[in-house]
């Protein structure tokens, strides 16, 4: 949803559901939480919000994400050896 809103600059849930496989109602809740999480921001457009994605807020998380995520690829780096080693001692 993200990558549509950046791809066309902005968008409704209306616009957006009608790209995904999903129902308008389940778009308008995932922006909801984008936009309480300062993700997306939402200005009144007709009947409708048009939704744009805060750029440095997604910069943010991805630095975020980033950082767990190579937390997490040492911790599983550090278990595998402590597998293998156990497995080298008990196969000799």
């Amino acid at each position: 949803m993200l990558d549509l809103l950046l791809a066309n600059g902005g968008g409704t849930a209306t616009g957006l559901s009608d790209q995904l496989p999903v129902t308008r109602q389940a778009v308008a809740k995932h922006l909801a939480v984008l936009e309480r999480v300062g993700l997306v921001h939402a200005k009144p457009a007709g009947r409708e919000r048009r939704y744009t994605v805060d750029e440095s807020q997604l910069a943010r998380a991805i630095a975020q994400l980033t950082s767990v995520s190579d937390a997490w690829d040492r911790r599983l780096q550090r278990i595998k050896r402590i597998a293998e080693s156990i497995q080298r001692s008990t196969d000799t």
